[in-house]
């Protein structure tokens, strides 16, 4: 059924880099989840009211909300696909974000709203009446909104879609949700025992829950979040592919939205290497990136040292040192100024966020330590940093 609704729907399908093919995407997804919320929404609204069941009814206005959330999706998808302009040089890709994140508030507002009419129901309870129907109904209901969360998982992941992710979870957690619901019409229909408030406040809670997650979710991008492990490597081994570039490092990326990215990076070139040979290679680095990867790249050169002999035996002493100390350590920018009696050695140490300024300047000394050990003459200049990339060494 998905893969049947995105061939007649989505133009372009298989190209998932174009902004235009997401935007399709966020639309199918929008009107699907509009239909099918407001759809359940009527459906539970209408059973709740026959069998005076406020859990059934909070059920269904959680559906409304979705459908909302919807709404605001496809609106905020619309709103992202225009074009950059004076004011916005990168596009208008955030305001997907921003659409999202009126989603999450809008969610935890019904959560609030079905917790008060479940505490007030749990006080003044309401004789409920069971209908077999009514289980079917919601029994129902859960295969729809199981499939919608597939369906929603399904193309975020195709997209790479935060927002699509964050709808697919709420969705799943909507079937738990209504689970509970059908649990209690069960409990009364066989003990006569009467839970309905109590499951609604459960429900409540729930929504409230992932109304906080998408706001999570939501806020991170636009924050400023670390570099996705992926889109790190991707982006290194593009640019180290080129013949005339050693090494990478500094690399940054700047979020404008979903496909609508800014980065920026250090590229270790030869030192004597020709300034315009090197650069033109860097150009060219530059344009094929914005082509292939859809990310407008800026490279600075750093130049380095390929067959000074001196050099790369210390840059290999260095490496040996880090290794020892803390497989996690990264150095670059190696510059050796020598001398008879000191041999400056001036270089940057990339450490774990995990370091504190204890743990740091034990790091300076023990580096140093183990430095002139090779050749007391050695004095280490070093410049400690953070990874702009989140730091999960398994997926890099």
């Amino acid at each position: 059924m998905t893969q049947r609704l995105v061939k007649w729907f989505v133009k372009d399908y298989e190209k998932t880099e174009d902004i235009n093919v997401r935007v399709s995407y966020g639309v199918l997804a929008s009107m699907v989840g509009i239909c099918c919320n407001l759809l359940l929404f009527m459906v539970k609204l209408f059973l709740g009211i026959l069998v005076h069941s406020i859990s059934v009814m909070a059920d269904a206005f959680n559906n409304l909300s979705d459908a909302a959330s919807s709404i605001i999706g496809f609106i905020g998808v619309k709103m992202a696909q225009k074009p950059a302009d004076g004011d916005h040089p990168f596009g208008h890709g955030r305001i997907e974000y921003i659409s999202a994140f009126i989603v999450a508030f809008l969610v935890i507002q019904v959560g609030f709203s079905l917790f008060k009419s479940s505490v007030g129901k749990i006080r003044e309870p309401q004789e409920m009446v069971f209908h077999l129907i009514s289980v079917a109904i919601l029994l129902l209901s859960v295969g729809v909104k199981l499939w919608l969360g597939i369906f929603n998982r399904s193309l975020g992941k195709r997209i790479q879609s935060t927002v699509m992710m964050a709808t697919a979870a709420d969705s799943l957690g909507d079937v738990a949700t209504t689970l509970a619901t059908i649990v209690s019409l069960v409990i009364f229909g066989i003990f006569g025992v009467n839970i309905d408030g109590i499951v609604g406040l459960v429900v409540s809670i729930a929504v409230m829950i992932a109304g906080v997650n998408i706001a999570k979710d939501t806020l991170a991008p636009l924050i400023g979040e670390a570099i996705d492990p992926k889109v790190y490597k991707e982006i290194k081994e593009f640019v180290e592919k080129y013949d005339g570039i050693v090494g990478t490092h500094d690399l940054i990326v700047h979020n404008y939205g979903p496909s609508r990215s800014m980065a920026s990076i250090h590229a270790e070139v030869p030192s004597d290497e020709n300034i315009e040979v090197s650069h033109e290679i860097v150009d060219l680095i530059e344009r094929e990136c914005f082509k292939q990867l859809g990310i407008f790249l800026v490279i600075h050169m750093d130049p380095v040292e390929t067959h000074n002999g001196r050099v790369i035996e210390i840059r290999d002493q260095i490496d040996k040192v880090l290794s020892g100390l803390d497989s996690r350590l990264e150095f670059h920018d190696l510059r050796v100024v020598d001398g008879s009696q000191r041999v400056n050695l001036i270089f940057d140490v990339v450490i774990p966020r995990d370091y504190n300024e204890v743990m740091r300047d034990t790091l300076r000394n023990r580096i140093s330590e183990e430095m002139q050990k090779q050749d007391s003459r050695y004095c280490c200049v070093m410049t400690l940093e953070n990874s702009f990339c989140a730091e999960n060494p398994d997926s890099i």
